[in-house]
């Protein structure tokens, strides 16, 4: 399948590193216009426009705090300026907290997570669908998590806030279908990224997690990207309000397998 994105504008969100970055490459490499949205530090966000550059793609940075609403407008309002407008947005920044029991957690590190992961996605989806609603086009794809319906313990903030996003995707979805405009989530298992280095980079927890995905391996933020090309694509165009999950059946609950 030759998917061809040329000319479309692409917001990805945490698209420094990791899974956002692999989805910004591969947007790009279909020939999409893509703003990569960071935080913190721009070397990483540096080397991606370099990358994107190398494969004669056109790109842009913002650095912007999508917890901060305004910060959010004003990225949107760049975005206007250099390309008016948006058609894909991922919303894919996202953090998972500090490990804690439930009855133990700091209620401002809880709430960090949700400001992030929740609010933030509704800030970014918000200001892209204004500009989607009324040209009568456009994709919103967030990142969720397999943990949008498998519990984990000590990260109640993690799995409360991307359930809630889950619903706030099937909602908009509802809201947005009448104006062509799509609104879906992907929903990753385990991923080989930096962030969880300290799993797969250590035999007796990498053991533990492959007792947890049938296909007995973790995935690569490619295949991820890969994905998600597809759902921002027309091949996509009738898939809306729905997780698509790419987990190598982490949520077919393999300690089943033997019966219950």
């Amino acid at each position: 399948m030759n998917i061809n994105l040329t000319g479309k504008r692409a917001l990805v969100t945490g698209g420094s590193s990791g899974i956002g970055a692999a989805i910004a490459m591969a947007l790009s490499a279909a020939g999409a216009r893509v703003a990569i949205n960071y935080i913190g530090e721009s070397k990483r966000a540096d080397r991606m426009l370099q990358s994107i550059k190398q494969q004669h793609g056109e790109a842009i940075s913002i650095q912007a705090d999508i917890s901060d609403h305004k910060a959010v407008v004003s990225m949107f309002r760049k975005l206007d300026a250099t390309w008016d407008g948006i058609d894909i947005l991922i919303n894919n920044a996202g953090i998972d907290g500090v490990s804690a029991l439930g009855w133990k957690a700091d209620a401002d590190a809880w709430k960090s997570v949700i400001e992030v992961n929740l609010f933030g996605a509704f800030h970014c989806a918000s200001e892209a669908l204004k500009r989607m609603v009324a040209q009568k086009s456009g994709v919103v794809l967030s990142t969720t998590s397999v943990h949008e319906e498998i519990a984990w313990s000590r990260h109640s903030a993690y799995t409360a806030s991307k359930a809630a996003v889950s619903m706030m995707t099937k909602t908009l979805a509802q809201e947005a279908a009448p104006y062509g405009v799509r609104v879906l989530a992907i929903g990753p298992g385990a991923v080989k990224t930096r962030i969880n280095r300290s799993v797969w980079d250590n035999a007796k927890r990498m053991k533990n997690l492959l007792g947890k995905i049938p296909l007995n391996r973790i995935g690569e933020p490619d295949e991820i990207a890969s994905m998600a090309l597809v759902l921002v694509s027309d091949a996509a165009s009738y898939v809306t309000g729905r997780t698509i999950f790419v987990d190598g059946g982490m949520t077919d609950y393999p300690d089943f397998s033997h019966g219950g």
